[in-house]
């Protein structure tokens, strides 16, 4: 049951997993009706839809409504603030729908993400995958889910194992994902690419994929996951989050068998 994941007193955690479930329905009514669905571009490879956003607006009105103390930082809207006398030390930092390339295509590779993080340090992230119905948790000290049933990174000892996760975007350096792909399949390894990297990351933290690189990634679209391999016994970079929060940070996250190996090639990749 989610009561034994209990993160304090005060329901943010149960309240959180009802909203993206509610989320998470919405999303999948956009996704089976995408004939009318408008679409807007924000950039080179960069895309936002309709079902961005009013999922979006959905979750920061429940968010809002249940804890108007709370700052929310989400992709489409921004940062919402509290006022200085009402504001607490949560955040919450949501995705609502990781992979929107993938969703207006009618791939089912996207998902919803929530994250919440309490003085500099994550202490929950969800990832949903609705198509699929997997609800993947990550609670700091406790451990992460599938379901409700606990998962674990791979053993994986070599790069040859498994398949890596790759990642990119217009922040990325000419030539950095050239570089990152050629080392992995050099080392005898398979690269795995679905865009959505938040999907990739709950990945690993299931044992799916063995580890997950990009140069650049937004907050909203991996401190869920990060947690999540972290807690399902999996290595990360560690961060300063107040950081993140504002401008995103670099991601390496594998089982720890791999990790050196693939924080190497990443460094390699970058210069």
């Amino acid at each position: 049951m989610i009561d034994k994941y209990r993160l304090d007193d005060d329901g943010r955690y149960e309240f959180a997993v009802s909203v993206i479930r509610e989320a998470g329905d919405l999303a999948l009514r956009f996704f089976d009706n995408l004939k009318d669905l408008v679409i807007e571009k924000k950039g080179h490879q960069d895309l936002v839809s309709q079902a961005d956003k009013e999922v979006e607006l959905f979750i920061r009105e429940s968010l809002g409504e249940a804890f108007p103390e709370d700052q929310i930082i989400g992709e489409e809207g921004g940062n919402s603030m509290p006022n200085d006398s009402q504001k607490s030390e949560f955040v919450w930092v949501i995705d609502p729908i990781d992979g929107t390339a993938n969703f207006v295509s009618g791939i089912p590779a996207w998902c919803v993400v929530i994250a919440l993080v309490h003085k500099n340090s994550v202490l929950a992230g969800l990832i949903l995958d609705p198509v699929r119905n997997e609800l993947f948790e990550g609670v700091a000290g406790v451990g992460s889910f599938l379901n409700h049933k606990p998962i674990h990174v791979s053993k994986s000892k070599s790069l040859s194992d498994g398949s890596v996760a790759v990642g990119f975007s217009n922040r990325s350096k000419p030539g950095f994902i050239n570089r990152l792909v050629n080392s992995i399949v050099d080392d005898g390894g398979v690269f795995y690419r679905n865009a959505s990297g938040a999907l990739s990351l709950a990945y690993v933290a299931a044992g799916r994929l063995i580890g997950y690189s990009e140069d650049h990634m937004n907050a909203w679209d991996y401190l869920a996951g990060q947690l999540m391999v972290k807690e399902a016994g999996g290595q990360i970079e560690e961060q300063d989050i107040s950081s993140v929060l504002v401008s995103g940070g670099r991601v390496v996250a594998a089982a720890p068998g791999v990790f050196d190996d693939i924080q190497k090639i990443t460094d390699h990749a970058m210069k």
